[in-house]
């Protein structure tokens, strides 16, 4: 019996570390958002009356991260967007029963299913024949999952990953802790499988990598920072293949300290980069600069 209650104890603390550092700072961003930030955030995005203009002539669809929704980890992208005259959309995903606010722990494939919908109604409601898709952690790593089996690969035209757990992490150490204890993983994998589908050599990225990293006629970036403790290592949210970029925050401005969660949510020097990524033809140098530009 003691023996049991020392594995429930030690199943207990993996489960509750691989949550707080899957999403390592959802709660941050929410607690951090000025009073009444979210009536002021969401004023100009998921319009479905707008309609795309010349200079920007698709849709950006913004896809979460783990643990975050579609507010919180966009209330300073989104605007950023928009005032540049972008249509921009985001939305929720893998919700569990119970669990309010913090997202994308169901099953990858069937979030990349959710993606599939919104898109389709994006495009229905802007009348654009693609849309670009900018996604932070998970977000950056779901449409992967779309183009490649849902049917997504003729409806985007650029993806932009900002932190993307493209090939699976190790939480700078702490999934070790699913094979050392026993039970965890079932365990995590029965109540939020989302988590256990971006451990690195789990049975989704396995077959999500297979065969190559992109689909063709799509445009790659990743932007990634070197003081991410959340994706780990860093180097595997880059891809391989035809039309990628790989980017590294503390290359365009060197003293960039951005973490997984700050680079898809405040991190202007990304911000510059996404941009840039989104219309390529009017790019212009992201660098520290760009931090308070």
């Amino acid at each position: 019996m003691k023996l049991r209650r020392r594995n429930w104890k030690s199943l207990r603390s993996v489960c509750t570390a691989l949550t707080l550092a899957v999403g390592a700072a959802a709660v941050p961003t929410a607690a951090t958002a000025a009073p009444g930030a979210e009536r002021r955030v969401t004023s100009g995005w998921n319009d479905y009356s707008c309609k795309p203009s010349a200079a920007h002539p698709r849709p950006v669809v913004l896809v979460h991260g783990t643990l975050e929704n579609s507010t919180s980890n966009w209330w300073a992208f989104a605007p950023y967007l928009v005032n540049r005259g972008y249509c921009v959309f985001s939305f929720d995903y893998g919700k569990l029963p119970g669990v309010p606010a913090f997202h994308g722990l169901g099953p990858v494939a069937k979030s990349a299913e959710e993606l599939a919908g919104d898109v389709d109604k994006v495009l229905a409601a802007t009348g654009a024949a693609k849309a670009d898709i900018v996604g932070h952690s998970q977000g950056g790593m779901i449409p992967r999952q779309y183009m490649k089996f849902n049917g997504g690969a003729k409806k985007v035209n650029a993806l932009v990953g900002l932190a993307p757990n493209n090939h699976g992490t190790t939480l700078s150490g702490i999934t070790r802790l699913l094979d050392i204890v026993p039970g965890a993983r079932g365990v995590i994998s029965a109540t939020a499988p989302g988590l256990t589908d971006q451990v690195v050599g789990s049975d989704f990225m396995k077959r999500l990598n297979e065969g190559g990293d992109t689909v063709p006629g799509v445009r790659y970036t990743v932007i990634a920072t070197r003081y991410d403790e959340v994706v780990t290592p860093y180097e595997t949210q880059f891809l391989s293949g035809p039309n990628v970029r790989n980017v590294t925050v503390q290359d365009l401005c060197p003293v960039d300290i951005s973490m997984h969660l700050t680079v898809g949510t405040i991190d202007r020097v990304a911000f510059h980069e996404a941009a840039n990524a989104l219309d390529p033809a009017h790019a212009t140098p992201a660098n520290c600069a760009s931090m308070v530009s």
